[in-house]
């Protein structure tokens, strides 16, 4: 199987607008780009919500048939491991295996030694095309690398290997995540997770590695922007490297985990990636779920009603919500509307303070956070919700389909 030169992550917590989303990329390639729509849903999002992966499978075929869509498309097990893969292993045929657990646990003495001795000859001063001066790679710091990330890449070993027995060589997808980790990694440490991969035979086509500041759910990225550059520049040259040193799959690319509405980077990221002739997947986070609240909200009551208890509901429940997701939001309570206030809005007040739009002066992108992890409150309403979005539905579609093109591909592989 091959995802393609550019890939998109389009999860749909609540399985409606898989249309609406295919749409945007079809969009893209009216425009002369192909995109590849990978629909993805956590283990998490599945049980606060009662889906099961076959939802997801059923959802993204029926898009595809709907829409007439030719190209390929996947379903990704986003983020498991071995303790939940089987519950995913039928639906899906794209899987990002999730080892951030093992990350700095201590491998066997036996496999860092035999590790160092068969990448004892990246050991001095190495030239690589695409990085701004010689890696210096010393054998203390080999096994430094080994010691805090050979332990992850063996379980990502093992869940590949078990996905293989139960799809077959060949018929499916593999991501390495290696984002959920203190620091970025350097370019020497990416290069040797790399070696470890390939080690492994586990032929991954993309990879995430961890980029400096913050990716937090639903909002721009928070950090230095040139750093930012600089790591993603390294990470494609380091991998282009390593797929000739290695044996790694040629399509091999970046992944970037919750990369929906990081606008700030998208520029240097497009530069780099026609600079380099480069492939990147993105994988996105929560955005179809509020646009479907911006959708419910212009639509007016019941819709508006609804959009606006989600939020009095999430407001109350605050520190339940986003107890799992602390380290990737970063919300003022301070700066969080008051209900009182919120119940005069109209839908189009409501719809600008949700919708990312940095140049809108009523964009709140404290509310915006608190509302993108409230999926909880919406799916508690059960068929309340869910008959809203069908009766509201073009609304929506409007919105989703906008919110993908225009803000998030275009950007990103178009313009």
């Amino acid at each position: 199987m091959m995802l393609g030169k550019y890939s998109f992550g389009i999860g749909d917590r609540f399985g409606h607008q898989g249309r609406a989303q295919l749409a945007a990329l079809q969009k893209a390639k009216e425009a002369g780009v192909d995109v590849t729509p990978v629909w993805n849903k956590s283990h998490r999002e599945h049980s606060i919500i009662g889906t099961e992966p076959a939802d997801v499978r059923r959802e993204a075929d029926a898009a595809v048939a709907a829409c007439g869509w030719a190209g390929p498309y996947f379903v990704d097990a986003d983020h498991i491991g071995l303790r939940n893969v089987d519950h995913f292993i039928e639906a899906s045929d794209f899987f990002t295996l999730d080892v951030a657990d093992w990350i700095g646990q201590p491998a066997a003495q036996a496999e860092v030694d035999a590790f160092l001795s068969r990448h004892a000859s990246l050991i001095g001063t190495l030239e690589i095309d695409g990085l701004p001066k010689a890696l210096r790679i010393e054998a203390a710091g080999l096994k430094a690398i080994a010691s805090k990330y050979l332990a992850a890449v063996r379980e990502a070993g093992r869940i590949y290997r078990h996905i293989q027995s139960r799809k077959g060589a060949g018929r499916f997808i593999t991501e390495v995540s290696m984002d959920e980790t203190d620091a970025p990694q350097t370019p020497v440490e990416l290069l040797m997770i790399l070696a470890a991969v390939a080690d492994e035979g586990i032929a991954a086509q993309t990879v995430a590695p961890k980029f400096s500041g913050r990716f937090n759910k639903g909002v721009d990225y928070m950090g230095d922007l040139a750093a930012f550059t600089a790591e993603f520049e390294q990470d494609l040259a380091v991998i282009a490297y390593a797929v000739r040193q290695f044996g790694l799959p040629a399509d091999l690319k970046l992944s970037i985990h919750s990369g929906s509405d990081k606008f700030s980077i998208y520029e240097p990221i497009q530069n780099a990636l026609k600079r380099c002739d480069a492939g990147l997947h993105v994988k996105t986070a929560g955005t179809t779920w509020l646009e479907e609240l911006i959708g419910l909200a212009l639509a007016g009551d019941p819709g508006l009603a609804i959009a606006k208890e989600v939020y009095n509901q999430a407001l109350a429940r605050m520190d339940e919500l986003c107890g799992p997701y602390a380290t990737v939001i970063a919300i003022d309570r301070s700066r969080l509307p008051d209900p009182r206030v919120v119940a005069n809005w109209d839908g189009s007040l409501f719809a600008q303070a949700l919708r990312h739009d940095p140049f809108c002066a009523y964009y709140n992108h404290h509310f915006r956070q608190l509302l993108h992890v409230g999926y909880k409150i919406a799916a508690e309403m059960g068929p309340r919700f869910l008959d809203a979005l069908e009766r509201h539905e073009r609304t929506i579609a409007e919105q989703v389909t906008t919110n993908i093109y225009d803000r998030h591909l275009r950007p990103l592989f178009i313009d």
